[in-house]
């Protein structure tokens, strides 16, 4: 029998967090700022950027793009999450719910290759400063970050499409507040074992074959930057990379705990809390910590403000 005719489940019904009618309300509240603060946060990052000259380098080229790639994983699944939190019925469509996995695991995966790429800017920068202008050039920043959306898209595609073919027949309850891919996976009526080894492998292989290049470069930015002789050289080169590892360290340490398990049906619970960490929170942070450590982030942030005040005043 085809796949197809198997299939009967036509939408999914996600559990999400609680079910007290008031205290629904409170997290919708709750999550409806932190998606606002978010996207606002976010898109201001990627305006200063496009606008202030002095941030038209390499490093605020990646910053702009991983501001972009926050906005859309959050857009993925907070506004369902919030309309969930509105209404009784909290369902969603078989073909939406792929929709939902796909292009959250999607913009995941091309913002841990872009953690690499980064990471591979701040090396060139502090490790051979005098060639970093003809080394990390245009072109090659907009061939680092189209190959980390590729890469990104083909991490998951093949995934995606295996599951999408299999027989799902029930039950259509998924004990999440967005389509995670474990879970839905569960819902299929056949053998998941090869996918299960699909999806573990090819986490795997991004995870830590990123966080391994990521990893070396910062080995060398260090060394290098304890070579430097004056205390205030090495504050400066600190600072420009201590953002980027924060960032950097909280992504990977919660999606190596969550994602890298050949199975992870286990603790759903502690997966849900933090997934809310790793895919709300962190985007939420993401902008503080660029801009609140990052002085010619607050420089440009203080420009547009006066420029902004100032024609307000002549107005």
């Amino acid at each position: 029998m085809e796949p197809s005719n198997m299939t009967s489940i036509t939408e999914i019904l996600l559990l999400g967090f609680v079910y007290d009618p008031a205290l629904e309300i409170v997290l919708f509240l709750l999550f409806l700022l932190v998606y606002i603060v978010t996207v606002l946060g976010n898109a201001l990052i990627i305006v200063l950027i496009a606008i202030d000259s002095h941030l038209h380098s390499p490093m605020y080229f990646f910053l702009s793009n991983l501001s972009f790639i926050e906005i859309f994983m959050t857009t993925c699944v907070v506004p369902k999450m919030l309309a969930n939190f509105l209404t009784k019925r909290k369902t969603i469509s078989i073909g939406g719910c792929f929709a939902q996995s796909y292009f959250y695991f999607f913009m995941g995966s091309t913002e841990f290759i872009l953690f690499a790429a980064m990471s591979f800017d701040r090396y060139l920068a502090i490790c051979y400063p005098l060639r970093y202008p003809t080394l990390m050039t245009g072109t090659v920043c907009v061939k680092m970050v189209i190959g980390s959306w590729i890469g990104g898209f083909l991490f998951v595609f093949l995934s995606t499409v295996l599951k999408v073919r299999l027989p799902y027949c029930g039950p259509n309850v998924i004990n999440h507040y967005f389509c995670d891919s474990a879970p839905l996976l569960h819902l299929a009526c056949t053998d998941i074992r090869l996918i299960e080894l699909i999806d573990f492998i090819s986490s795997l292989f991004l995870l830590f074959g990123s966080l391994s290049f990521t990893a070396t470069s910062y080995v060398y930015i260090i060394s290098t930057i304890l070579k430097i002789p004056s205390a205030q050289g090495r504050k400066k080169a600190f600072a420009t990379c201590a953002s980027h590892f924060t960032v950097v360290s909280m992504g990977y340490g919660i999606s190596i705990f969550v994602y890298v398990r050949p199975s992870q049906t286990d603790i759903m619970s502690m997966n849900k809390a933090l997934a809310v960490f790793s895919g709300i929170l962190t985007p939420l942070l993401n902008p503080f910590i660029f801009s609140l450590r990052n002085e010619q982030m607050k420089e440009a942030l203080r420009d547009v403000l006066n420029t902004i005040a100032s024609k307000i005043k002549d107005g």
